[in-house]
């Protein structure tokens, strides 16, 4: 079951996460989140680097598609070279 607590935010848009809370979750000072906000929801979402395996099934995935899709390499090269050109 989640734990739920309240906060309030500081004069300078500062919200502290509740003790209770940072311990479950096992956070720590720097975590970096993601707010996400609409109509009156606030959600924090930690930022959490992909594990090896996680980032080896992405990539795996992507050259799967890049190869049914008739990609190569320098395809890339040129779709890096064609987004700078147009910043």
């Amino acid at each position: 079951m989640p734990t739920i607590a309240t906060t309030k935010m500081s004069s300078k848009g500062q919200v502290v996460i509740p003790e209770e809370i940072r311990k479950s979750l096992s956070l720590r000072a720097g975590t970096q989140f993601v707010v996400l906000g609409e109509d009156d929801v606030v959600i924090l979402k930690m930022i959490v680097p992909p594990s090896a395996r996680e980032f080896d099934s992405v990539i795996r995935r992507a050259r799967a598609q890049a190869k049914a899709a008739g990609m190569v390499p320098g395809d890339v090269a040129k779709a890096i070279k064609q987004s700078r050109r147009d910043k």
